[in-house]
């Protein structure tokens, strides 16, 4: 069994007495997409506001257990590297308004200070946006605003800005949400694509969606891990009585 990119042992998170998240323990694999669903306000944003050290800038917020990226536990090491190494996408796209289609890509650059070449940023802003389908699209408006793009090609955007970082891991917080049919399946085509290049971990609602494009799920509910495995499996033999009841919509 290959060792994983990224395991969650006995971890807890919440806000002062309310504990959002209890007792977690989750290995992801690399190179693999794993969905986390449940209903709302289970946890799932929390638990990947975690995984990037998000969660902790909210006031009295606190978490508990480790979080090992690389068996590292990714508490002892900078925010600002942890952020480098797992990258986030979020349920809006949002692009950074003031900036051009380029400067978005390379924005982590800027923000984080790292100097890198023009001919460097040249090349990192043409492979992002072709890992994330979006190069032909844009390739003649680079130094247009990112704000004429369509829902979905923003989304594209966020997700080329993410990637221009080189992450290890690519957080989605319900990418498709805010989005048309078309848009939605564009993205997850190109999640799906893009596995290959990075570890994907995906918090959707859309359960239909977690079917197609994942290959290991999650299922949270009142902050309780209650199952997890190969997405195939977890689907059709769900071992708890709740997932079953959540895959066939009895709640959520």
């Amino acid at each position: 069994m290959e060792s994983p990119v990224l395991r969650i042992e006995n971890f807890c998170a919440g806000f002062d007495s309310n504990q959002v998240l209890k007792d977690i323990n989750l290995s992801i694999l690399r190179n693999k997409i794993t969905a986390v669903m449940g209903p709302s306000g289970c946890g799932k944003t929390t638990l990947i506001r975690c995984i990037n050290r998000m969660h902790e800038l909210i006031p009295n917020a606190n978490v508990s257990g480790k979080i090992l990226l690389d068996e590292q536990n990714i508490f002892d090491l900078d925010p600002i590297i942890v952020r480098r190494k797992i990258g986030m996408v979020f349920q809006r796209p949002n692009p950074f308004p003031t900036m051009s289609i380029y400067d978005n890509v390379i924005a982590g650059y800027n923000l984080n200070g790292i100097r890198i070449s023009k001919g460097d940023k040249d090349r990192i802003v043409e492979e992002s946006l072709k890992k994330a389908a979006l190069w032909d699209e844009v390739k003649d408006a680079l130094h247009r605003k990112g704000t004429f793009l369509s829902g979905g090609q923003q989304q594209r955007l966020c997700i080329a800005r993410a990637l221009a970082m080189d992450p290890e891991i690519l957080l989605l917080d319900e990418p498709t949400s805010a989005l048309d049919p078309k848009s939605t399946a564009h993205i997850e085509e190109l999640v799906v694509h893009l596995k290959d290049a990075v570890t994907i971990i995906q918090v959707t609602h859309n359960i239909p969606q977690a079917a197609r494009i994942s290959d290991f799920t999650a299922f949270i509910y009142l902050g309780e891990l209650v199952e997890f495995g190969p997405t195939e499996k977890l689907f059709t033999v769900p071992k708890d009585k709740r997932t079953e009841e959540y895959l066939t919509g009895k709640f959520g």
